[in-house]
């Protein structure tokens, strides 16, 4: 079987890996262009591809897959079957209808919830107990194929986005070749998607990493989580931008308005929220390092009564 990968980030490379750990024929790959990186902008290679040199694999990196000219760069493989994960652009269907075994995705979530880019986080940020791998065809709608395969794959209460991906990756990557051995015997069972039950997890935006202080401390702590390390969930403090990594729930009355600092006391720093209180664990003031909340309080007078958010946070419906 000649086999095609298209994937792009750290959560495709298990796939990849496992795949040729397996005995499998990858013939090619195809990964978004390098890109520039860090402070210094330096062009730095996806790691998929970075893997893919690593094992002599052919790589190719469109800048649009649409193109004529890339369709026909994919084609001039003739692979029998196409796998995605995380590539990062739409597919057209002249290249996912061409293979003799169609084309396949590996997604991080137990479709039909959590279509689109983002559903490792939005399923801590929604507080889900659970999410998973699903494998299924590819078509013209976003993750909107048959299903193929699943698993389930518990989020613990202090996963954050970086834990659960690792798990999800290697979840997905050991899925992926129990499907492919089910699509070769023809043994696999599609399923339709029951679309009316589509949930959506797009592209985050820089508003969905502001806090609102008027949610509840629950909520609060999934966003903060389900936005760690990356791309981080902030606030505004004395009118600067203000990075929360880290912190907890915690249950207690109060009658101050969300937002405010109910207690600062030997490294303890309790900010209140639409309900109880969040203590503050890891913070990244505007232009330093992130630190603990100690050496945070140990170098920054905070008093209590001070706010946390800008007044049109303050105003945001919870």
């Amino acid at each position: 079987m000649r086999i095609v990968f298209m994937g792009t980030p750290d959560f495709a490379v298990p796939s990849l890996q496992h795949l040729v750990n397996e005995g499998y024929q990858v013939v090619g790959v195809v990964t978004q262009p390098d890109r520039p990186k860090g402070r210094k902008q330096i062009m730095t290679p996806p790691p998929v591809k970075v893997l893919a040199e690593q094992l002599g694999i052919e790589v190719f990196q469109p800048v649009k897959i649409k193109e004529e000219t890339a369709i026909q760069h994919v084609l001039q493989w003739e692979p029998d079957l196409i796998i995605t994960a995380a590539y990062g652009q739409i597919i057209p269907v002249a290249i996912l209808e061409k293979p003799r075994f169609k084309a396949i995705n590996v997604h991080a979530s137990l479709l039909p919830k959590y279509r689109g880019a983002a559903p490792i986080h939005q399923s801590i940020i929604q507080g889900e107990k659970e999410t998973g791998i699903t494998i299924m065809y590819m078509v013209k709608e976003l993750d909107a194929g048959d299903i193929l395969t699943q698993v389930r794959v518990p989020i613990e209460e202090k996963d954050t986005v970086g834990s659960l991906h690792d798990k999800l990756s290697q979840a997905g990557s050991k899925l992926l070749i129990e499907t492919i051995r089910q699509i070769e015997s023809g043994e696999i069972n599609p399923i339709p998607q029951q679309h009316e039950l589509a949930t959506y997890a797009p592209t985050l935006k820089r508003e969905d990493e502001r806090i609102n202080w008027n949610k509840t401390n629950r909520e609060i702590y999934n966003q903060i989580r389900g936005l760690n390390p990356w791309p981080v969930s902030f606030t505004t403090f004395r009118d600067e931008v203000f990075k929360i990594w880290w912190a907890e729930p915690v249950d207690t009355s109060h009658q101050e308005k969300p937002g405010t600092v109910l207690l600062v006391d030997k490294g303890e720093c309790l900010i209140a929220t639409g309900n109880g209180a969040i203590a503050l664990k890891e913070v990244q003031p505007a232009g330093k390092r992130k630190m603990d909340i100690s050496s945070f309080l140990q170098g920054t007078t905070v008093a209590k009564g001070e706010k946390m958010g800008d007044s049109n946070e303050q105003e945001m419906d919870s």
